[in-house]
């Protein structure tokens, strides 16, 4: 589990049985979890300059693990949270839901405007306005929408902005998102209300199925 607090920018690069991350992030243990730019590696190897991960088909293929490492990209890099730690972001489990494409950045007066649209419409549902998101493994909060969610701006304060890879993000580049943990699991446990003709999600069927 992660907060999506940043805590060091690494250069990724594709090895013959995964990637390897060049980094400074500090004592690393064989079998740690870290998120690369959002995705949960395992270090699957120790290294002078950084570690080894492996990573499966279904990541690479969900993610932009792969476009990163070819290129040598910049990531974002954040170790697992300790039960001790303060959670100064949110929830974040390092499972990429699905990618997103910057449409528009606007430098403001004391932030920038980062727009981003789901490259599956469907995944709006969990995004409303002031709800949670991780955008390559950075917790940010969601200053506006569409109404479906599909679209959605986000109000990103100069600390984040230099202390991440967004500085470096273009229009037009992908991201990894991930949806608020939490969104899900009240979808799932809703779900009964949504699906059975029969239920109709009020008050009183929210206390029949112990939410009073």
């Amino acid at each position: 589990m992660f907060t999506g607090l940043v805590q060091a920018i690494g250069r990724l690069e594709r090895s013959p049985a995964g990637v390897r991350v060049r980094t400074d992030l500090g004592p690393l243990a064989l079998g740690d979890s870290v998120a690369v730019d959002g995705v949960c590696l395992t270090v699957a190897d120790l290294l002078a300059d950084g570690f080894r991960a492996d990573v499966s088909e279904e990541t690479l293929g969900r993610s932009t693990l792969a476009e990163r490492a070819a290129s040598g990209g910049r990531v974002n890099l954040e170790p697992a949270l300790r039960l001790s730690d303060r959670l100064g972001g949110h929830l974040v489990s390092g499972h990429v839901d699905g990618l997103g494409e910057i449409t528009a950045i606007e430098r403001q007066p004391g932030s920038w405007r980062l727009e981003v649209a789901w490259q599956e419409p469907a995944y709006g549902r969990y995004v409303c306005e002031k709800a949670s998101v991780a955008l390559d493994g950075i917790s940010l909060t969601v200053a506006g929408c569409e109404p479906d969610g599909s679209h959605f701006w986000i109000a990103v304060i100069p600390t984040t902005w230099s202390g991440t890879t967004l500085a470096g993000r273009r229009v037009g580049d992908r991201v990894n998102l991930e949806a608020d943990l939490l969104a899900k699991y009240t979808e799932r446990l809703l779900r009964p209300a949504a699906t059975s003709p029969q239920a109709t999600l009020s008050s009183a069927w929210l206390a029949e199925h112990g939410w009073g």
